[in-house]
């Protein structure tokens, strides 16, 4: 069996079926990164991995599971999808940092520092102080950057960003968002944000959220492959993946989980938080069969072959080839940072 192009994709969280792997098979998706927390706790964490290990075992013909780069490519040579764990929340970790190793060693790859709200580690986006990385936060980071376990900052604010890649020993991820200036909500991310991103190595998945995108569902592909350009003008193409964000097959329900989780009883939308309820997906990509769909725009929008193919997988699998496993050498705690 020859090997597939490498395609990656920086996050999803599908309600995971037979159905949505045979899509990625079709669609010819190598990897992904599938959320399995939003608000949990670590029992809860492992209770969804012990779900993926059943559905890895029954589903083995069409996914493995991630847990280095070389992962990648078996499953691109093997016609499967590799899934790789992630958090959007360090609430999985409670406060303890020793669960941080734990969950090293159950699969999880990616931990975001918040989801929108205050952490005990960081700012999310949506408080109206950003106080930055906490002292938990930045002792969070050193460990992961010892473990090899990459650490996102999608949904978490300014400074707290800045500050998490000042800190780091290691490049950070922003697994899901898109350029401020493109789609202006401070759920994106700055210039001053993406430009020190890619001065650190880092990784920005640009995402096919309609709320990340520039006229929501209406988002034409053009529209996408022209920011995309803009931006790899600017910081380079080799720091650019996708990150699509499907959210697959999932009621509506789900949504007040991910925006409130157990924190308020308050209604989302009253809040200020935004509707509990999906929006339609861009005409040009509604699942993993769409990422023909985004290549041929890509070419058509200026890229070349090299360049998308870099930027639909490649640049994912030199990232993760680097960001996972133990460190070379050792970790020294965190150099003393302000933000940029």
């Amino acid at each position: 069996m020859s090997a597939r192009a490498i395609l990656v994709d920086g996050l999803q969280y599908g309600r995971w079926s037979p159905a949505l792997f045979q899509q990625m098979r079709e669609g010819g998706v190598s990897a992904i990164h599938a959320t399995v927390a939003y608000h949990e706790n670590f029992r809860d964490c492992v209770e969804h991995i012990l779900a993926w290990n059943r559905r890895f075992a029954d589903h083995a013909d069409l996914i493995l599971p991630g847990r280095d780069a070389a992962d990648i490519e078996r499953a691109s040579l093997e016609g499967r999808t590799a899934v790789f764990f992630g958090s959007q929340n360090p609430s999985v970790i409670e406060s303890d940092l020793r669960l941080v190793e734990a969950l090293y060693a159950l699969g999880l790859r990616f931990l975001q520092l918040s989801y929108n709200n205050q952490s005990l580690l960081c700012t999310g986006w949506r408080e109206a102080e950003d106080t930055g990385l906490t002292l938990m936060g930045r002792e969070v980071v050193r460990e992961m950057n010892r473990l090899g376990m990459v650490v996102d900052m999608s949904h978490s604010s300014e400074r707290s960003t800045l500050e998490a890649i000042a800190a780091s020993q290691r490049p950070i991820a922003v697994t899901h968002a898109n350029p401020r200036w493109w789609r202006d909500t401070a759920r994106n991310k700055s210039e001053r944000v993406l430009d020190a991103l890619a001065e650190s190595g880092g990784m920005v998945g640009l995402s096919l959220y309609p709320a990340h995108l520039k006229d929501g569902s209406a988002c034409t592909l053009a529209s996408f492959v022209d920011m995309a350009r803009r931006l790899a003008d600017r910081i380079g193409v080799e720091h650019i993946g996708i990150g699509s964000d499907l959210c697959q097959d999932q009621p509506d329900e789900v949504v007040r989980w991910m925006r409130v989780g157990r924190w308020t009883f308050g209604d989302p939308d009253a809040m200020g938080l935004g509707k509990a309820a999906f929006p339609a997906q861009p005409a040009f990509f509604r699942d993993n069969r769409d990422f023909a769909t985004l290549r041929a725009g890509l070419l058509a929008g200026g890229f070349s072959a090299d360049e998308a193919d870099r930027l639909l997988g490649l640049n994912w699998l030199a990232f993760m080839r680097a960001s996972f496993g133990a460190a070379a050498t050792p970790i020294v705690p965190s150099r003393s940072v302000a933000a940029r």
